[in-house]
């Protein structure tokens, strides 16, 4: 059955608005970090990192100070909100910060680079976040 003019056009319609708000859940399910090489790492392409010390699932971060100088916490916006393993917590100066899997996540300040990942194993408590 061949489709009439407005018909054609009503069902290009809805499929270009499907397509549209599939492509948007997508996008609010990657959440704040992507994956490369197996590794987390931040919208700037720099790795990503956990504290063995935080304790998943307690809403906070255990590194503030001088440990979040040298650990940057991968802040979250005040208009993000948490999806799918992706959490936020709120930091020790109530500024918010991004968790996966209740971990937060931290950059290493003395990576220079996207790639470098010389924080992994660092006093045998950073790790490498991983998916």
């Amino acid at each position: 059955m061949a489709l009439t003019a407005p018909r054609a056009k009503r069902a290009f319609l809805l499929l270009t608005l499907s397509a549209s708000l599939f492509a948007g859940c997508a996008s609010m399910a990657a959440g704040p970090a992507k994956v490369v090489d197996g590794v987390l790492t931040g919208p700037n392409g720099m790795t990503l990192y956990t504290f063995d010390r935080d304790t998943a699932g307690s809403g906070k971060s255990v590194c503030n100070g001088p440990c979040a100088t040298n650990w940057p916490p991968l802040m979250a916006g005040d208009t993000d909100q948490a999806s799918g393993d992706y959490t936020i917590i709120t930091r020790d100066d109530g500024k918010k910060q991004w968790a996966l899997k209740g971990k937060p996540l931290y950059f290493w300040a003395k990576d220079m680079k996207p790639g470098d990942r010389t924080g992994d194993g660092f006093n045998k408590v950073w790790q490498l976040a991983r998916p």
